[in-house]
């Protein structure tokens, strides 16, 4: 719980750039994975690129502390790769 309070408190000290950058990608990231879009690989393609952005955009906030940095970056290599992968199905089809 003090991990959250921390994080959200460090939220509110960013400037309203980052705020706006971090809740257009998750708010992205949430619509396009939504079911409502789940028989178009684009959309899915966009929501995994918008979780990379905000995996980044985080990463880059913890790259003093070693192991945060490392995860976001893994975690935002992992969305990358998926976001390329959808792009490819969609774009070259399924096979």
């Amino acid at each position: 719980m003090q991990r959250i309070r921390f994080m959200y408190k460090q939220f509110l000290r960013e400037p309203l750039w980052f705020k706006a950058l971090v809740i257009i990608t998750l708010l992205i990231s949430f619509i396009f994975s939504s079911s409502s879009f789940t028989e178009q690989p684009y959309y899915q393609s966009i929501s995994k690129l918008a979780a990379a952005i905000f995996f980044l955009a985080y990463g880059m906030k913890f790259r003093r502390n070693r192991m945060m940095f490392v995860l976001f970056c893994i975690g935002a290599l992992l969305c990358l790769y998926l976001s390329w992968h959808r792009f490819e199905i969609a774009y070259f089809g399924a096979g």
